[in-house]
């Protein structure tokens, strides 16, 4: 099997880098991540609050979603207005050394059309390893 299809792969390179690093760069989508973009009264009460956990750890949350850049100040609002914890918005954090790739980076992406119930349980998993070491 690919290395990284096993998820205790997966939580190991979190667990260190976030050791390493002494946060993470977690990016997650907007539209049916933690927002009902249907209106069908979904929530997404487990997904916020591993987001609130993380940052309350230290990471750094990105908000990574295909809105146009007219959106961001009702994305903005619309995440505040719910406690939803967020640093920036399809832009890579200052921090890190990579520029100029379109895409942004982060170590890990939550995301309804990437898999994230496997990123999901990942995350939680090495979120609850670091909180242990602490």
């Amino acid at each position: 099997m690919d290395f990284y299809l096993e998820d205790n792969n997966v939580i190991e390179r979190l667990v260190t880098e976030w050791k390493q690093y002494n946060n993470l760069v977690i990016a997650y989508d907007y539209d049916n991540t933690v927002y009902d973009y249907h209106h069908k009264g979904h929530k997404f009460d487990e997904v916020i609050q591993l987001l609130r956990d993380c940052k309350q750890a230290g990471a750094h949350l990105v908000v990574f979603t295909a809105c146009v850049d007219d959106m961001f100040p009702t994305i903005m609002e619309y995440l505040q207005g719910n406690d939803i914890p967020f640093d920036a918005i399809n832009e890579s954090p200052s921090f890190v050394p990579v520029t100029g790739n379109k895409k942004i980076y982060y170590n890990i992406l939550l995301d309804d059309r990437a898999g994230l119930s496997s990123a999901y349980k990942c995350l939680k998993t090495a979120l609850a390893i670091i909180k242990k070491g602490a």
